[in-house]
């Protein structure tokens, strides 16, 4: 083999590593029938309403008539399919429904969606000292999850509660994608 034919050889070699990289890196970015997501985000996602007047809608666009307005800045959505412009929700109640890009934010949040409180922790255990109590039907300001328990902030205090008594913090997707918009449950 001639060595302009080595070096040709070679860059094609360099060329597929990092296509197949950037392949590899993707993988875990695609909507649940399989497509790659136009955010490169993974799907499902938690992201927050940014506003407190947020247009719920039949489908991804403008076009598509409202179904409701959501009216609770901070409220954990979780993203199930999303294009371009458009990502596609569950909400607490189950309900599915379009909204814009522009009105959700990726600063976490859970919801205290029970009609309970719910003890917020020194520490990632059920026996650390309580600290405070998430009221029913309140939000906070979610850090992170780990070992079954979120780090969460209210106000200017921090705890923990347990990943399962919020809305906001599961791992798998809630609601299907492939169900139409509408109210849930």
């Amino acid at each position: 083999m001639s060595s302009k034919a080595r070096s040709r050889l070679q860059r094609l070699a360099v060329i597929a590593a990092v296509l197949g990289a950037g392949i590899l890196t993707g993988a875990g970015q695609t909507m649940p029938d399989g497509r790659p997501t136009p955010s490169g985000q993974p799907v499902p996602r938690w992201l927050s309403l940014k506003s407190s007047e947020v247009r719920a809608r039949y489908g991804p666009g403008l076009d598509y008539r409202i179904l409701w307005e959501y009216r609770a800045s901070g409220l954990p959505v979780q993203v199930v399919a999303e294009t371009t412009e458009w990502r596609k929700i569950c909400d607490p109640e189950g309900a599915v429904a379009w909204v814009h890009r522009s009105v959700v934010s990726s600063r976490r949040s859970i919801l205290n969606a029970s009609d309970a409180e719910i003890p917020i922790r020194a520490g990632r255990s059920d026996t650390a000292a309580v600290r405070a109590r998430l009221s029913p039907h309140a939000l906070a300001s979610m850090d992170k999850c780990e070992d079954g328990w979120c780090e969460i902030r209210v106000r200017r205090l921090r705890g923990w509660v347990r990943q399962t008594a919020v809305f906001g913090a599961q791992e798998r997707a809630l609601c299907s994608a492939s169900r139409p918009a509408g109210r849930g449950r």
